[in-house]
C-alpha cells in the first residue's frame, strides 16, 4: 500500500495519473495548502519542503522498512521503477524520457508556476515579471509543440512518465494566456491523454 499526500494541484495530477494508470494500491490523504497543514510536523516527516506531492511505500521492492519520498519528480521515477511501466529499460528511449522528465522539473513546471504566480495571485500588479514569464511559457510551449510535432508521446511513441509529469501543467493552459490554435501538437496530445480513462479518474479526484 502506498500513501499519497495530495492536493489537486498540477504537480498533485502529476502521481495520480500514474497510479491510475497502473493500479498500484493506494491511499489518498488531502493535504489543505489553503490551511497551511503542509507545515504540520508529520507531514515535514515526509516532506521537508512543505511541498505536496509526498508518498510513503509502506511495501518497497527490497522488502525494508517503508520508503518515503517527497518531490513529484521522483516519486514518477520511484514507482516507474517499482513497477516497471512508463519507463523504458532500454538505453535510448530511457534517456530520451528522462530528459523531457527533467525538462519539466527544472523549467516548464517552475516557469508555468511563476507565470501563475505573477498573473493571478501577486498582490499587485508587476509589468515586468507578467511579460518575462510570460514570454518564457510561450518559449517553452513552442519547444514542447516542436516535439510533438515529430511524436505521438513527449519522449517518442509510448506514453510515459515524461508526458504524465507535464499534462497537468499544459492543462493549465488557460491559466496561463495560452492559445491552444497556436501550437497544435500540443492539443493534439493533451486531447489524446485527457480521453484515457485513467486520466478521467486522476481528474475527478480532485473535485471529490
Amino acid at each position: 500500500m502506498i500513501d499519497l499526500y495530495y492536493a489537486g494541484t498540477p504537480n498533485g495530477h502529476k502521481i495520480t495519473l500514474f497510479l491510475e494508470e497502473t493500479g498500484l494500491p493506494y491511499k489518498l490523504h488531502r493535504v489543505d495548502i489553503s490551511k497551511g497543514e503542509q507545515f504540520q510536523a508529520d507531514f515535514l516527516a515526509i516532506s521537508p519542503n512543505n511541498k505536496i506531492p509526498a508518498m510513503v511505500d509502506h511495501h518497497p521492492v527490497d522488502g525494508g522498512a517503508p520508503i518515503s519520498v517527497f518531490e513529484s519528480g521522483a516519486i514518477l521515477l520511484y514507482l516507474a521503477e517499482k513497477s516497471g511501466k512508463f519507463l523504458s529499460a532500454e538505453l535510448r528511449e530511457r534517456t530520451v524520457t528522462m530528459q523531457w522528465l527533467f525538462w519539466q522539473m527544472g523549467g516548464f513546471g517552475p516557469m508555468l508556476g511563476q507565470n501563475h504566480h505573477f498573473n493571478h495571485y501577486a498582490p499587485q500588479p508587476v509589468p515586468y515579471a507578467i511579460e518575462r514569464y510570460q514570454v518564457e511559457t510561450q518559449r517553452l510551449y513552442g519547444v514542447l509543440n516542436t516535439q510533438l510535432e515529430k511524436h505521438a508521446y513527449v519522449a517518442g511513441e509510448h506514453y510515459s512518465i515524461a508526458d504524465m509529469a507535464i499534462w497537468p501543467w499544459a492543462n493549465s493552459h488557460e491559466r496561463q494566456r495560452i492559445n491552444l490554435a497556436d501550437y497544435p501538437a500540443v492539443h493534439n496530445w493533451l486531447e489524446r491523454i485527457r480521453a484515457r480513462p485513467a486520466t478521467q479518474r486522476a481528474l475527478a479526484l480532485a473535485n471529490r
